[in-house]
C-alpha cells in the first residue's frame, strides 16, 4: 500500500456553544500547519457575519469567510457562511444553498461526507459543542473512508449532546478538550496518508443533493426504501437511509434529518399542535358564552343552556390538552 504526504482537510463542526470551542481550538493553530480547515457553526440565516473575524482575531491563519469556487490550500480556515452548507468538490470550496439537513444550513454532516468524498485517508472530522447529534452521520462517513475523527471531550463542552451522539457512533475517535486539539492536528498532519479510498453510492448521492440541490433530487429518489414518515420541513415522505444503528432519513426535495433532530422536530410540532388546539378550545369557550349571554337577554334560555354545556364542554377539553402540554416529557431543546 502506498505512503504519500498530502495536505489533510480538517472539518470543524459546532453549534450551541461552539464559539467557545473554536476561540480556544484556532488560538492554538501554528502558522505553519499544513492542513486546510473548514468550519461550520449552526447559526440563524440572518445572522451577523462577524465569525470569521472573532476567530482571525485568535488564529494565526488566516480566516475568511469562503467564496463559491475558492480554490482550497494548507494554513488557511474557511468559514461556512449563514444560510449556506460548505463543502470541498475537486479541489475547490463549494457554497451551496442546498436543502437543509437536521433543520440547518448550514450543516455539520454535508461538509464532512463532501470531506470523506473529497479527501477520504487525508480527511479529518471534528465535533464540537452543540445539542441533538448533527455531524455524528457524516463523521462515521469520514472514518469509513480511512480518515479520523476528533471529538470534544463532553466534560469541556458546555453543550455535551453533539459530542455524546458522535461518540455513540464512532466510540474510538480521539476525545480532547478543544484548546488541545491544535497539537493533534499537527500530529494528524505529520502522518502519511495511506493509499487512496473508495466511495458509495449513498455517500455520493448525499454529497451531490447539498452542492447541487434540486438538480440532484431530480434525478431519482433516495436510495433507500419509504419509512412510512413524513418530512417536517416539506410533509414529503422520507427514505430510510439508516446504516447499522444509525437512522437517517432524506425525503425527495432533498432534506435530511437523522435520528435525535427528527425526534426533537416532531416534538416541537406535537407541541405547536397541541398549542394550536388549546386556542381553539379556548376561543370555542369564550364564543359559547358570549352566545349564552345573548340569547339570555333574548329570552332564549334553551340556547343559553346548549351554549353554556358546549362552552363547559370546550373549557374541560382545554384542561386536557393544558395537562398534556405541562406533563410532556422535556427532550433536548433545538440549537
Amino acid at each position: 500500500m502506498s505512503m504519500r504526504q498530502r495536505t489533510i482537510h480538517i472539518g470543524i463542526g459546532a453549534s450551541a456553544g461552539g464559539v467557545e470551542a473554536l476561540l480556544a481550538l484556532v488560538a492554538k493553530l501554528p502558522a505553519d500547519l499544513p492542513a486546510a480547515l473548514f468550519v461550520v457553526l449552526h447559526q440563524a440565516p440572518d445572522a451577523p457575519t462577524v465569525l470569521p473575524r472573532l476567530l482571525g482575531r485568535r488564529c494565526a491563519l488566516p480566516v475568511a469567510h469562503v467564496r463559491d469556487g475558492d480554490e482550497v490550500g494548507p494554513g488557511h480556515v474557511y468559514v461556512a457562511p449563514p444560510d449556506h452548507h460548505l463543502l470541498v468538490h475537486e479541489g475547490r470550496v463549494s457554497v451551496s444553498r442546498g436543502p437543509r439537513e437536521n433543520g440547518h444550513r448550514p450543516g455539520v454532516d454535508p461538509l464532512f461526507r463532501s470531506l470523506a468524498l473529497e479527501a477520504g485517508p487525508a480527511a479529518v472530522g471534528v465535533v464540537l459543542s452543540g445539542m441533538l447529534d448533527d455531524g455524528a452521520a457524516g463523521l462515521l462517513g469520514i472514518v469509513r473512508h480511512g480518515g479520523a475523527a476528533v471529538v470534544q471531550d463532553p466534560e469541556d463542552a458546555l453543550f455535551p449532546g453533539m459530542p455524546h451522539a458522535a461518540l455513540r457512533q464512532i466510540p474510538g475517535a480521539l476525545v480532547r478538550p478543544a484548546a488541545d486539539m491544535a497539537a493533534l492536528f499537527t500530529e494528524l498532519a505529520a502522518r502519511p496518508v495511506m493509499g487512496g479510498h473508495g466511495t458509495s453510492r449513498q455517500l455520493a448521492y448525499e454529497v451531490e443533493v447539498a452542492r447541487d440541490g434540486a438538480g440532484a433530487v431530480a434525478e431519482s429518489d433516495p436510495p433507500g426504501p419509504p419509512s412510512g414518515l413524513t418530512c417536517p420541513d416539506c410533509s414529503g415522505p422520507l427514505f430510510d437511509l439508516s446504516e447499522e444503528q444509525f437512522l437517517h432519513y432524506r425525503c425527495r426535495v432533498g432534506h435530511a434529518w437523522s435520528e435525535e433532530s427528527l425526534r426533537a422536530e416532531q416534538d416541537n410540532r406535537v407541541e405547536r399542535a397541541l398549542y394550536t388546539a388549546l386556542q381553539a378550545l379556548e376561543e370555542k369557550s369564550a364564543l359559547q358564552h358570549r352566545i349564552a349571554a345573548t340569547a339570555g337577554a333574548a329570552g332564549s334560555g334553551r340556547v343559553a343552556s346548549r351554549a353554556r354545556e358546549t362552552a363547559h364542554d370546550a373549557m374541560a377539553s382545554a384542561a386536557l390538552v393544558r395537562d398534556l402540554l405541562s406533563n410532556r416529557e422535556v427532550g433536548e431543546p433545538r440549537d
